[in-house]
């Protein structure tokens, strides 16, 4: 099984890793990952993850407060034998959770899949909002 690890710091990290997943100490899932974006204009969540080769029916997308859940599998043919030089492609099954400092609105999100890139609107819920409070003088 290949994986797609993301190492800010280089071929060690990826070392590491490897031997994790070879002594059994790392969960396959949690290795395979993707870049995001995360921004806000103040009124909803915007997320765009790069996920390629991931068809819209094979993705598994939850929300349960202020956490998001994205799952699914990035399915590559690699050829058994053919000797890589590299394997840089993700490949494996996915599990990203991102926690917002807001609770959101489950009933408003809204998801798309276009080019390998997924984006979600997660409107923020009317509870969490700031709200004016008017006072009264007598």
């Amino acid at each position: 099984m290949s994986m797609f690890v993301y190492a800010p710091y280089g071929h060690h990290t990826r070392r590491l890793v490897r031997q994790m997943v070879e002594n059994g100490s790392a969960d396959m899932q949690s290795l395979v990952s993707f870049p995001i974006d995360v921004h806000t204009d103040g009124e909803a969540y915007y997320i765009s993850a790069v996920i390629p080769g991931v068809k819209a029916e094979e993705l598994s997308i939850q929300l349960v407060g202020d956490t998001i859940t994205l799952e699914g599998e990035f399915n590559h043919e690699r050829d058994e034998k053919a000797k890589y030089l590299r394997m840089e492609r993700p490949s494996g099954k996915f599990h990203r959770t991102i926690t917002l400092p807001d609770a959101l609105d489950a009933a408003s999100v809204e998801a798309n899949l276009q080019d390998g890139i997924l984006t979600l609107r997660a409107p923020i819920s009317e509870q969490a909002r700031p709200k004016a409070i008017k006072v009264n003088s007598k």
